[in-house]
């Protein structure tokens, strides 16, 4: 009987530790969810279409990108940024084209980061954009680039 008692106690660890990882699955699943939007509805739509509305509510006021486009160092603040995207010709109107993916989300608790492909002009960039669960959004807190030549 004690022997019994033991087993189904020692068994029901595993188990309760199952039930924590897949609350924390639902939860990172959400959260993808939450940040793929993001990515795709205001990131990427509002470089495509030179929409500065849609950037400014991807990213975090005092965010920063960093790269280098072609070996040349970059450097931004996320405002900065936003302007140019809205003083250029936007793909979508250059007729050159734009597309854009999403190549990884990794997601732990209030961060996350995104590794991101955008071809657009003549360019094919490669984006690690950081993001932080702030006042319950996702939002953009760093960029980092780099043009990679096909």
């Amino acid at each position: 009987m004690k022997l019994s008692l033991i087993i189904a106690w020692l068994l029901s660890f595993p188990l309760s530790s199952l039930a924590q990882n897949l609350k924390d699955m639902k939860t990172n699943q959400n959260a993808e969810t939450e940040i793929r939007n993001v990515i795709e509805n205001y990131y990427f739509k509002g470089i495509d279409e030179g929409n500065t509305e849609l950037l400014g509510k991807a990213f975090y006021k005092g965010a920063l990108l960093f790269g280098d486009i072609n070996g040349v160092p970059y450097f931004k603040t996320a405002e900065q940024y936003i302007e140019g995207v809205g003083n250029r010709i936007s793909p979508q109107k250059s007729g050159k084209g734009f597309k854009a993916k999403i190549i990884s989300i990794d997601i732990m608790n209030s961060i996350a980061v995104a590794k991101l492909n955008v071809r657009m002009y003549d360019f094919n960039y490669y984006n690690f954009i950081t993001f932080n669960h702030i006042d319950g959004q996702w939002m953009i807190v760093n960029k980092t680039l780099t043009n990679v030549q096909p």
